[in-house]
């Protein structure tokens, strides 16, 4: 699989100074975990579920979560949870299916090897499983039941627990809750692929929900949070971990309170006005605007509850030809000593010790997202992906 692999080679050819890479799910972790992109969430009960997953696989979707958990009615677990052993196996039987990533959330411990022993070989379709209200003492079973199962099947099977406990949330308890997880986390480092974020959960103990016109970041009690998880679990010195971005819970938004956050001057030059006014009537422009400050705040990668999120995520995860540059110069090999530069496109400063460790991760993003060609922006990305 490969992000934009649902556009034609030739509008590829077009978009993309450099393509992005094909991967696979036995990948290497690291490129896996950056490669994440848009993580949509299904309901283990969906009655079409293996055709579900066909379907998102061929317009683009890299990575799933099949839910036992928060998406699912208490009595319905024994139901999904049969369902989900059900399509799986008959996914293991189309021998051309184009299967995303596929994690499945579970509520206990206890679910990770009974999943695994019932799906027995369709488990290879399965990367792993997402832990809900991840703390050091709720997750260290989970992480213990997912090293027993991953031995027992013979199956490479990630981790990706979700940070959304009230006990992260509150002041008095947060520092010591953070210290915990990561104690957990990095004692099963080479199974945990990424951390996820519970915003949702996050603003329920305050009775709060941010509306379509607000990001997470303009939600101060969830943004302190997000501030103290990446400084403590995601730090560029080797110790950090991904953290993924959250969930954004709007499709469409009849009338508005604040004006558009979009620009009119890109479309216009992408020749897309219709395309705006399409964001614009699906509360994407705030979409769009969360999914810039995760990445401005650290965070790669979006969980997302419905199908048209995902095109708007991977495009803003593509890097512009102007970022490529400026890694690449920062980055080559004579300048290791450090210095600084004006950059290729005479419009910064590149300091290259201050800056290394972005062009890492840029370069990373870059293999696995792609870099863009100089005259293409996200508007193109966007209309690309739609007219596709």
């Amino acid at each position: 699989m490969r992000h934009f692999g649902q556009i034609a080679p030739e509008v590829r050819k077009r978009l993309f100074h450099q393509e992005p890479c094909a991967f696979s799910a036995d990948s290497p972790a690291r490129l896996l975990s950056a490669a994440l992109g848009a993580t949509l969430y299904s309901p283990a009960t969906r009655p079409i579920l293996a055709d579900d997953v066909l379907k998102q696989g061929a317009r683009g979707v890299v990575s799933m979560v099949l839910c036992l958990e928060d998406s699912i009615d208490d009595a319905d677990v024994p139901v999904g949870e049969a369902n989900l052993v059900r399509h799986l196996n008959d996914l293991a039987k189309r021998s051309d299916a184009d299967v995303p990533l596929l994690f499945v959330r579970v509520r206990t411990p206890e679910q990770i090897p009974d999943l695994v022993r019932r799906l027995g070989p369709a488990v290879r379709l399965l990367s792993g499983f997402v832990l809900p209200k991840f703390t050091e003492e709720r997750g260290v079973p989970f992480l213990e039941a997912l090293a027993a199962a991953e031995a027992a099947s013979g199956r490479r099977l990630f981790a990706m627990p979700v940070l959304e406990s009230p006990d992260l949330l509150y002041r008095e308890s947060r520092v010591q809750t953070l210290e915990g997880i990561f104690r957990a986390v990095d004692k099963y480092r080479d199974r945990v692929l990424a951390l996820r974020l519970g915003v949702t959960d996050f603003c329920s103990s305050y009775g709060l929900r941010r509306g379509p016109d607000m990001t997470a970041y303009d939600v101060q009690i969830v943004a302190s949070v997000i501030a103290d998880v990446v400084n403590m679990l995601a730090r560029a010195d080797g110790t950090g971990f991904t953290v993924t971005g959250p969930v954004w819970e709007y499709f469409r938004v009849p009338e508005r309170m604040f004006k558009p956050q979009l620009r009119q001057s890109p479309f216009l030059e992408g020749q897309a006005v219709g395309l705006r006014q399409k964001l614009i009537e699906h509360s994407m422009d705030g979409l769009l605007r969360e999914i810039s400050l995760d990445r401005a705040n650290g965070l790669l990668g979006k969980t997302c509850i419905h199908p048209s999120h995902v095109l708007p995520v991977h495009a803003l995860s593509v890097v512009s030809h102007e970022e490529f540059s400026d890694a690449q110069d920062i980055l080559r090999p004579e300048r290791c000593g450090g210095g600084v530069m004006r950059s290729a496109y005479t419009n910064k400063m590149n300091e290259v010790k201050p800056h290394r460790a972005w062009a890492e991760r840029t370069l990373l993003r870059a293999e696995v997202f792609g870099v863009a060609n100089e005259d293409v922006g996200f508007v193109e990305l966007l209309a690309a992906g739609l007219s596709d």
